[in-house]
């Protein structure tokens, strides 16, 4: 069942995302995904976060609130295909959604000590007003491709074997 919910969330993510190419600038640059620039967010905890070091990458972005078993439930997966993928591009990017913000996720970061970025939302972002609209339900992720793109979508804790497969295909583009 969770096989086919993944695969569907894929089918209609890659739909809805459609094949684009980047666009350039007049003088060549590339002009960063709407995905890539909504992760311009402060960040907590021990892990750096510099949106603009994500372009080139594939990105697992993760949306979850501190109060939300599930999510922490799947913290340890993502730290596991953090450590085996990220050498190869692969970057976690994890989005507190906690409405209390820094206040509740620095400690939290701190306390956990995670090997990816965890950034704070804005209201913006809170109130659906972003590229990834609003977020029904926690946790839910967005695949983004080395162009920004988003190549799939999920909500729902995935298995790390989904998760694995989905990235490797696009670490091999």
């Amino acid at each position: 069942m969770r096989r086919s919910a993944l695969a569907v969330g894929c089918v209609l993510a890659l739909a809805l995302a459609g094949c684009r190419r980047v666009p350039e600038t007049p003088g060549g640059a590339l002009v960063p995904s709407p995905y890539l620039r909504e992760l311009a967010l402060p960040y907590v905890g021990p892990t750096p976060h510099d949106w603009r070091r994500l372009s080139g990458r594939v990105v697992l972005v993760a949306f979850f609130a501190t109060w939300c078993f599930p999510c922490v439930a799947e913290l340890p997966t993502l730290e596991a295909l953090q450590k085996e993928y990220g050498p190869q591009g692969f970057q976690v990017v994890l989005v507190g959604m906690d409405l209390e913000g820094a206040k509740t996720l620095a400690p939290f970061a701190d306390q956990y000590a995670l090997n990816f970025p965890m950034l704070v939302s804005d209201e913006r972002l809170q109130q659906g007003q972003s590229a990834f609209g609003l977020i029904p339900a926690l946790p839910a992720a967005f695949l983004l491709d080395k162009e920004g793109q988003v190549a799939g979508a999920w909500q729902g804790v995935a298995s790390y074997e989904d998760t694995s497969q989905a990235v490797e295909k696009l670490l091999r583009r």
